[in-house]
């Protein structure tokens, strides 16, 4: 069975149930630009409920996407990754390129290495991405009590 193949000649990814690739064939800054649309409909998703004004959307989502929140989640989960995925958050920390003025390298850095992580599992572990997102929706719980309860 061959894979469908994007223009840039790379696998098209579909999302699907089980679905999985040789993540490896993809830089890291690869990883990071899957990752950051990952973690942008998790945060979406997070904060649709209860339904409020778009605007109230927005700010809750912006509070969690920005480089700062992203790198505080990574540093309260670290203890939970394997080494096989602390080494891909060094990896997806060394491919960070630079960033916006408003926020140091390193926290820019740290910000790219959770989005690359997220996007390398959803290539090759879906369901360890899944873990890892219930571990992320647990620090949010902690710091946005806005934020409902699975």
């Amino acid at each position: 069975m061959s894979q469908a193949m994007a223009a840039s000649g790379y696998p098209l990814l579909i999302p699907g149930p089980g679905r999985q690739s040789a993540p490896h064939q993809y830089p890291p800054a690869a990883w990071a630009y899957l990752g950051d649309s990952i973690y942008e409909l998790f945060i979406r998703s997070l904060c649709l409920n209860p339904p409020r004004r778009m605007g109230d959307y927005h700010r809750r989502v912006v509070e969690h996407v920005k480089a700062e929140s992203q790198a505080k989640y990574l540093h309260n989960i670290l203890m939970h990754l394997t080494p096989q995925e602390l080494e891909i958050i060094r990896q997806g920390r060394n491919a960070a390129t630079a960033g916006p003025k408003r926020v140091s390298a390193q926290i820019y850095q740290q910000a790219t290495s959770l989005e690359a992580l997220l996007g390398y599992l959803y290539i090759s572990q879906p369901n360890r991405l899944t873990e890892i997102l219930t571990l992320l929706q647990a620090e949010i719980l902690l710091t946005d009590p806005a934020t409902p309860a699975p």
